[in-house]
C-alpha cells in the first residue's frame, strides 16, 4: 500500500502525517513519539484514533510538526492520524466525528490590542 498523507493543525502547530501499512511505530520529527510526548495522557490521544477504528497495531505513522507547544502539537498529530485513517477507509469517519477527533479545534490565542496592555486587560486607571 502507498503512504497517505494529511495535515492536521491546532492552534499555531502543524503536522504532516504519513500513514504506511506496518507494526504501528509511531515516530514524531524522527524520534519515537514516547520520547517526544512522554506524558501518558499525550500518548494515549495519538493512539486515539487507531483504538476507535480497531486498527491499533496496522499502520506506521511518520509525523513533522511544527510550531506551537507540546499540547498544541500533540492535538495536531491526532488530527491529522484521523483524517489519514479516514482517507484510506471512509466508513471510520462516523466513529471519529462522534469522539470528536475530525473537527479542527478553531480556539486560538485572541491578538493584542492597541491601547490596552494584553488582548482584553487594560492599563492600571488611577482617578487621582
Amino acid at each position: 500500500m502507498a503512504t497517505t498523507n494529511s495535515l492536521g493543525r491546532r492552534k499555531t502547530a502543524v503536522a504532516r502525517v504519513n500513514l504506511t501499512e506496518g507494526k504501528g511505530i509511531i515516530t514524531v520529527n524522527g524520534r519515537d513519539s514516547k520520547e517526544y510526548f512522554p506524558i501518558m495522557l499525550q500518548q494515549f490521544k495519538l493512539e486515539q484514533a487507531f483504538k476507535l477504528t480497531d486498527t491499533v497495531g496496522k499502520y506506521d505513522v511518520m509525523a513533522t510538526v511544527d510550531g506551537g507547544g507540546i499540547t498544541g502539537q500533540v492535538d495536531a498529530v491526532r488530527l491529522g492520524i484521523a483524517r489519514a485513517l479516514v482517507k484510506i477507509d471512509a466508513e471510520h469517519k462516523p466513529k471519529l466525528k462522534a469522539e470528536e477527533l475530525m473537527t479542527r479545534d478553531p480556539r486560538a490565542v485572541e491578538r493584542k490590542k492597541f491601547g490596552r496592555k494584553k488582548a482584553r486587560k487594560r492599563f492600571q486607571f488611577s482617578k487621582r
